[in-house]
């Protein structure tokens, strides 16, 4: 079967195409009987408006690129779906890629989305790197992070304030008492890991003045068995921590696991508080604590952010910094 064209439906409905595209269009100015005869025509027809032409002749088409490192990850799946939601509130679609944190990777799909025509980027990565910014500066649409940080705040971006959320988790376990309390993260040449998170609880520690125990800084790469070996290379330590924060939850709960798989009693033996407060939070017995990050909000106020810069709205802040908490459940005494 042939495509329908407009020019095949305005034939058959004996209008003029400018007509048949005020009617695609939504158009109020059309009589409702020529509406409803192009509409029956359409339907007739099986027409569907070709969105590429549309876009040529509008210079948009109304789809906006996101590159995420992981799909599969509960954190950056929460993320997606406050993107997806509020670009279907604002009649955009979608085209959702995988880079798996891998530079060339990120970089070539920042040029396949423009050779798409995008009418803007959402970008999640760990670690933006100069060659990303000359990227970004290059580009011929806006382009808006979310739940990632570029240290200049030349690119538009949302997250939480990391520093102090991690600040803020450790300084609740000194006031509990514990002053041999690690931090177990992801990769350290991600910038919220090192300049945000590790600086937190560093700071929790300088401003209690309590000796930091270098040994209790464990890196991993952000998975569950990470959390695990994490908890193999404390144990082994001859002073052991009776705290521990996490940098995102899958770690936390390799570290809670693996804890219990030596005999030991979360919370009593050992306390434990997460980063991110995805869904596995509430999955695990006992339930893990965890600095409370927005994470649909995160992507939602992305996605609104990045319609105001397509449309050149007035944007009174490029860099937005939702409020966070901690939640204390049965992973903490308190």
């Amino acid at each position: 079967m042939m495509n329908i064209t407009i020019y095949d439906v305005a034939r058959e409905a004996n209008v003029s195409m400018a007509t048949v595209s005020r009617v695609v269009n939504g158009n109020p100015n059309v009589k409702p009987a020529t509406r409803k005869k192009v509409l029956d025509v359409i339907d007739r027809l099986e027409y569907r408006p070709n969105a590429v032409a549309r876009g040529l002749a509008s210079k948009k088409t109304t789809t906006v690129g996101v590159i995420i490192p992981d799909i599969s990850s509960i954190f950056y799946a929460e993320l997606a779906r406050g993107i997806e939601d509020i670009a279907t509130m604002y009649k955009y679609n979608i085209i959702l890629s995988n880079s798996d944190q891998n530079l060339n990777k990120e970089l070539h799909l920042l040029n396949t989305m423009l050779g798409k025509q995008v009418d803007g980027i959402v970008f999640m990565g760990g670690n933006i790197t100069d060659a990303h910014i000359d990227e970004f500066k290059r580009s011929p649409v806006p382009i808006v992070l979310a739940g990632t940080i570029e240290q200049t705040g030349a690119v538009p971006s949302v997250n939480i304030d990391y520093r102090k959320a991690a600040f803020d988790a450790v300084t609740s376990f000194i006031e509990q008492g514990h002053d041999k309390i690690a931090f177990a993260v992801g990769p350290l040449h991600n910038a919220i890991n090192h300049d945000h998170k590790l600086a937190g609880y560093k700071e929790a520690f300088e401003k209690a003045g309590i000796a930091l125990n270098d040994d209790f800084i464990i890196e991993g790469d952000d998975t569950y068995d990470s959390g695990i070996e994490a908890w193999e290379k404390l144990s082994e330590l001859a002073v052991k921590p009776t705290a521990v924060l996490a940098g995102n939850d899958e770690m936390a709960l390799g570290i809670m696991h693996g804890a219990q798989d030596q005999g030991l009693s979360i919370p009593n033996d050992l306390e434990v508080i997460s980063s991110d407060d995805t869904r596995l939070t509430l999955m695990v017995r006992p339930q893990l604590s965890s600095i409370v990050q927005p994470l649909y909000d995160i992507g939602a106020v992305a996605m609104r952010l990045l319609t105001k810069l397509m449309n050149k709205e007035e944007v009174e802040d490029q860099t937005v910094v939702l409020p966070h908490r901690i939640d204390l459940r049965g992973s903490t005494k308190q």
